[in-house]
């Protein structure tokens, strides 16, 4: 009978320990993305509502980087789009394009695009399926009060992701990736990391 108790509770325990496993941490984490990888194709709406497609500018003679930030709006997610809108020059003269993602519904996007005026699209990942595409953690979902035009308004977003950055080569593949992005500097990252290419590699 002991033999059989210590057996039940082993394997209780080890069930345990696996539904904790699967349930804690990122939520439905795909495979992660690892450089020389094809970047996934997909299909989101931008800041305006339309339809951007990895089709359209992924793979055409341009490097594009695809940075995953947690939430509009709020800190370090500011200083990272302003540190793109200001470089915006040096990366154009690279021939870069930015794509911003994180759960944030459409009109949030809106806000926060013309209360900082960038000048590069952000797309909407609400169901967090890029970023699983990408192997970006996905944490819960949040919600930021901010004031915008003198009024405060609460902006809500389902997931919240992990600040990852990548940039894929002008064939679309994962040219160079960053899991410990400082927001304030991660474009200037992105321009050194394109200034420092061989030019055979360019």
């Amino acid at each position: 009978m002991r033999r059989i108790s210590c057996c039940v509770i082993c394997c209780a325990f080890c069930l345990f320990v696996g539904l904790a496993t699967v349930s804690g941490g990122a939520e439905g984490q795909g495979p992660v993305l690892a450089v020389g990888d094809k970047a996934p194709a997909f299909n989101a709406n931008t800041h305006t509502g339309d339809l951007w497609q990895t089709e359209e500018h992924v793979g055409h003679g341009k490097y594009v980087v695809v940075y995953f930030y947690p939430a509009a709006m709020t800190g370090g997610c500011t200083k990272q789009a302003c540190s793109y809108r200001d470089q915006a020059a040096d990366l154009s003269g690279l021939d870069v394009e930015v794509i911003g993602i994180s759960a944030d519904p459409v009109n949030s996007l809106k806000l926060f695009r013309e209360a900082h005026n960038l000048n590069f699209t952000l797309l909407s990942d609400v169901n967090g399926w890029i970023a699983r595409q990408f192997g970006v953690p996905i944490g819960k979902g949040g919600s930021f009060k901010t004031t915008i035009g003198g009024k405060e308004v609460t902006l809500k977003r389902p997931h919240t992701f992990a600040r990852w950055t990548f940039l894929l080569d002008k064939d679309g593949k994962v040219l160079h990736k960053d899991t410990t992005v400082d927001a304030s500097h991660d474009s200037q990252k992105a321009i050194e990391f394109l200034r420092n290419l061989k030019p055979a590699t360019r």
